[in-house]
């Protein structure tokens, strides 16, 4: 349970008895003095002092606690001691006159506060005496800071009062773990947790973070090894970037701590020291690199949202910014839940407030009418009084602190999972989403446990135990088939339809307004400057209006979010009858060569996949006198053929570990090959602006395509057709006979399109299919084309400089670019999105991959195999002496060729 996973302690005061915005300064051992038919009674318990008031806990729990308001305070008196000779000597003692006095958890229970209204005088003796005085002079101070008329000036007073506290206090480095801890910083800091924040020092050592409370509440020190740390992220906290939330774990979401600093500075030095002890074994992920992990399958819809939620400033300590969750069920009265069915599920493409078309037109109709700024809803979909309306059962005390010490009315509480969405279809204001724990494993929120008096609903029923579908057995098979549903492959395929309205870009803008999902102007993200309020007392109540009314989570996407790949997805995958195979789309040289691969399991991909950081070389041979530019191996591998800026094609024999044949079409570089026609023809690309077929069989060049005006970078083959690229800004289509290719007369090269480009292109390849082909240019765009309309899907500005080789996924769903910049980018081919990134150490050349990993030649001549899921390099292979520039696999026999700028080809196994 979020923020209550801590076991409750036998003791009874907590920060949630203080008002909200309110600090807990210090405490004393005192005496509460009672007085009643001359009989003087007195009860031993702590006397805490508030910023806004002061709260008596007596040590026996069966005596209240009292909590007395400052502003209800008529007179504070310091009462010297009393040395009367003939009577026992009365020790220096504080009165306090009120008007009223708040008596909270009597007979040890959990209920609504009772309030004692009227003059009332109440005494009490400090154990150590003698500070009385000091004591009384702290109140009189913060008496008349609740006393000032404008709420500004009370909170101005109270933070002078508090910096003060802080500027004459240290952190105490007794508290080290070891006398060898170096200490790096140490400032000034709030705990902060769900409705209360707790001032202190903090202090980071080279081992271990320490924050010690100003009141020594609830511990003395509180510490977190550095090396136990998995994450952390900067907050915003009060609409300010001041927070900094550290977890030690990677998959909860309730953080270890969350601290607020008083400047920004401070929080991003303690930010990047943290930081480094985590390279050694972290890597910090994006909302990109999440998604990707997502779309193909590796985090569950449950763990992405939180991600996500966590990204985008939603914390459980942070009851304003509390993570969100979406309803996805919209059946509540069905006696069996069929997740089978579209009907039994939300439509996640609408907010909560267009699901009911009547509500929404009325809401419309107000929306046209407004000034601006405009909004459709008044209230927001999740805020703290909404999340404490979910939790309520387990976190009754928090319910107390945000509504003055009362409960909710009986009727209005969550007594009813589907009263409550029939009241978010139907209600005018009501237009709230769940959160984390309604499909999580932990069903106490949906049971009075702890026995609590809610109140009695008008129709006589006491409030206990949350009502549930009648699909629903008991609480844990309610979240259970909750949990289901969120996983199930409706969701699956549409969830990203709601993270498009909540995190993405239909959040804001214009997109907005046509999704129907426009709230307050406050909720947003810099909707209004606080810090340009002047006025003080408008500030803090702008400020407190926001935070009570809920915030929108930051945005993370500006572009539609890409759709998850699920079974029934991947099956409407169109696998046309060609020559391309899933390995002519991964091995950059050699496209379409082998169409025995089109039958390559998914198992034997894996397993090759699985044991790809166990290849060695197996032999490598220096057969150009300059860098390799391209690979193609024939069906049965016996024969490697490969191009050079040597300006020759080379055919070479694995068997007899000896080049065969070395054929010169020109004095320019070659820049691709591709093998054709059961291995009969190979189709050579150059520099000299054109295209050459070589016989196999006749062993002389066949044909030759003059076709561009600049250097031809790279070719590749479908159903008949030729795409070659260009340095002259162009893809040329071509269909052509590979059978008439074959033979000895010269072929007929019919050009079907040519695609534009604003810049040299140097890359292209197809999808699986070849209904898609990507281009990657030399001013680093990569554009995605339909091969049937030769038209434009996507065009996105991948990298700074040329882009070396874009490829798609197996599955045809992503495009996994590297260029001149040293980046490896995924962009998702339905939407466009850049949805991972990362820099490598070195500039990358070549590669492979699976949709999942990748096997990259680098600028080093290493071979790196990438884990695109956490961003890292799992395995570093030596290769060649220079970069690597050609790579080719064959995944069903577990064999790697690669080229370098060495001059050598080396074959690879793979062990297993």
């Amino acid at each position: 349970m979020a923020f209550l996973t801590k076991e409750r302690t036998k003791e009874r005061f907590s920060l949630l008895l203080l008002d909200l915005e309110e600090y807990y300064f210090e405490q004393h051992t005192t005496y509460l003095v009672t007085s009643s038919s001359a009989k003087i009674r007195k009860v031993r318990g702590s006397f805490k002092i508030c910023s806004r008031s002061v709260i008596f806990d007596p040590d026996d729990l069966s005596e209240p606690i009292l909590k007395i308001p400052l502003r209800d305070c008529k007179l504070i008196r310091f009462k010297e001691k009393e040395s009367n000779p003939f009577y026992e000597p009365k020790p220096s003692s504080i009165s306090i006159q009120c008007e009223q006095v708040i008596y909270i958890k009597e007979n040890c229970i959990i209920s609504p506060y009772r309030n004692e209204r009227g003059t009332k005088t109440v005494h009490f003796q400090l154990e150590v005496w003698q500070k009385t005085e000091d004591v009384v002079q702290t109140l009189h101070q913060l008496h008349r800071a609740s006393c000032l008329e404008k709420l500004g000036d009370q909170t101005a007073m109270i933070t002078a009062n508090l910096q003060s506290r802080l500027a004459r206090s240290s952190f105490d480095k007794l508290c080290f773990q070891s006398v060898a801890e170096k200490p790096y910083m140490e400032c000034a800091v709030e705990m902060v947790l769900p409705l209360v924040s707790n001032p202190g020092h903090v202090c980071i050592t080279d081992d271990i973070l320490y924050f010690q409370p100003l009141n020594g509440y609830p511990e003395q020190v509180i510490q977190i090894k550095l090396h136990k740390v998995r994450r952390i992220y900067k907050r915003r906290h009060g609409l300010r970037p001041l927070g900094l939330e550290v977890f030690c774990s990677e998959n909860d979401f309730c953080s270890d701590i969350y601290l607020k600093f008083y400047n920004t500075a401070d929080r991003d030095e303690m930010y990047y020291y943290i930081a480094t002890f985590m390279d050694n074994h972290i890597t910090e992920h994006t909302a990109e690199s999440y998604m990707l992990q997502w779309q193909r399958g590796h985090l569950s819809n449950y763990q992405y949202l939180l991600h996500l939620n966590n990204l985008a400033d939603r914390s459980c300590n942070d009851l304003s910014q509390y993570p969100v969750f979406p309803w996805v069920i919209g059946d509540y009265t069905s006696t069996q839940l069929d997740l089978t069915n579209p009907v039994t599920f939300r439509d996640l493409s609408k907010p909560v407030g267009a699901l009911n078309k009547e509500r929404l037109d009325r809401l419309l109709c107000r929306f046209t009418g407004m000034p601006e700024p405009r909004f459709m809803y008044g209230s927001h979909y999740s805020s703290p009084g909404y999340v404490l309306f979910y939790l309520v059962r387990v976190a009754p005390e928090h319910m107390l602190c945000l509504q003055n010490g009362r409960f909710d009315h009986a009727d209005r509480m969550f007594n009813s999972v589907g009263e409550t969405w029939k009241n978010c279809l139907e209600g005018a204001t009501d237009f709230k989403e769940l959160i984390p724990e309604f499909y999580g494993d932990d069903p106490s929120f949906l049971r009075n446990q702890l026995n609590l008096d809610l109140g009695r609903r008008q129709n006589g029923s006491y409030v206990g135990d949350v009502s549930l579908p009648p699909w629903a057995s008991d609480a844990k098979d309610f979240l259970e088939k909750h949990k289901m549903a969120l996983e199930s492959p409706y969701v699956s395929e549409h969830l990203h339809e709601w993270i498009d309205l909540v995190f993405g870009f239909k959040q804001k803008g214009s997109e907005a307004v046509t999704a129907n999902n426009v709230f307050h102007p406050l909720t947003y993200e810099g909707g209004v400057d606080c810090d340009s309020i002047k006025d003080a007392d408008q500030r803090v109540a702008m400020l407190t209006q926001i935070l009570e009314f809920g915030q929108t989570p930051t945005q993370l996407f500006t572009t539609p979010h890409p759709q998850r790949i699920t079974p029934r997805l991947q099956q409407s995958v169109p696998r046309g009858p060609s020559l391309t195979s899933p390995i002519s789309d991964l091995a950059p040289g050699s496209l379409n060569e082998d169409s025995s691969f089109e039958d390559l399991t998914e198992e034997s991909r894996k397993l090759a996949w699985s044991n790809m950081g166990r290849l060695t070389p197996a032999c490598r041979h220096k057969i150009h006198k300059e860098a390799v530019t391209a690979i193609a191996v024939t069906r049965d591998g016996a024969s490697i053929f490969t191009t050079s800026q040597d300006s020759t094609l080379k055919m070479f024999s694995k068997e007899l570990k000896d080049f065969q044949r070395s054929i010169s079409f020109s004095n320019m570089a070659l820049s691709s090959c591709l093998m054709l026609a059961e291995a009969q023809m190979v189709v050579c690309s150059s520099w000299d602006n054109n295209v050459y077929f070589y016989s196999i069989p006749y062993g002389r060049r066949q044909d030759t395509l003059m076709g561009h005006d600049d250097a031809v970078s790279e070719v590749c083959w479908s159903d008949n057709k030729l795409y070659t690229a260009s340095w002259d800004s162009t893809v040329k289509v071509w269909q052509c006979d590979p059978h008439a290719l074959c033979a000895r007369k010269r072929s007929h090269f019919e050009l079907l399109a040519e695609l534009e480009h604003d810049s040299g292109v140097n890359a292209i390849s197809l999808s699986t299919s070849g209904s898609l082909l990507v281009s990657g240019c030399k001013d680093g765009a990569v554009t995605i084309w339909d091969t049937t309309t030769y038209s434009t899907l996507q065009q996105v500005d991948c990298h700074l400089g040329t882009v070396h080789r874009a490829s798609f996924s197996p599955d045809s769903l992503h495009v996994l670019s590297v260029g001149a910049d040293s980046c490896m980018k995924v962009t998702d081919v339905h939407t466009g999105m850049l949805i991972s990134s990362v820099r490598a150490e070195e500039e990358l050349r070549c590669f492979c991959w699976d949709g999942n990993s990748v096997l990259c030649g680098g600028q080093s001549g290493d071979l790196l195999l990438w884990d695109l899921m956490s961003n890292t390099v799992t395995c570093r292979m030596a290769a060649h002496s220079g970069a690597v520039t050609a790579i080719w696999m064959n995944e069903l026999s577990g064999t790697v060729v690669t080229g370098g700028e060495d001059r050598q080809v080396i074959y690879w196994n793979m062990n297993s």
